[in-house]
């Protein structure tokens, strides 16, 4: 069976960066379960994966923009300290917002002045080259 829209595809894989670091990974673990063309997994991985059959082993690389995204100055935003929990007001501090339809965002402070911190929303995989090892265990 191949991997085409519809289909339920069972995989296990492994991320890196181009530094060799390795930021997730399923192998020895629970297999990974999608429906394909339902756009659950990142739209490039997807891509890859079509017209791929239970056994394939391969490698894939996905550019930012068919991963995570490019870097957006846009979303690095300057916030009055006074509005950031206690705890979010120090660096490398991890705080949760409310965007602007309303969904659940969570930003990195990078910096702290007397007055303001700067926080980034960007995705932290964004920006970057993602790199895939990737086997097929099913197709139905």
């Amino acid at each position: 069976m191949i991997i085409s829209p519809g289909k339920t595809v069972t995989i296990t894989y492994t991320l890196t960066l181009d530094n060799g670091e390795t930021v997730d990974s399923n192998v020895g673990d629970e297999p990974l379960t999608y429906v394909q063309g339902e756009e659950l997994l990142l739209f490039g991985l997807e891509q890859k994966l079509a017209g791929k059959k239970t056994g394939d082993s391969f490698r894939v690389s996905i550019a930012p923009e068919d991963g995570y995204g490019e870097l957006s100055e846009d979303a690095v935003l300057d916030i009055p300290l006074e509005q950031l929990p206690e705890q979010g007001r120090k660096k490398d501090a991890i705080v949760t917002a409310v965007g602007p339809q309303g969904q659940e965002l969570q930003g990195v402070v990078i910096s702290i002045s007397k007055t303001s911190a700067t926080l980034d929303f960007n995705h932290p995989l964004a920006g970057k080259t993602l790199y895939f090892e990737l086997t097929v265990l099913d197709v139905n």
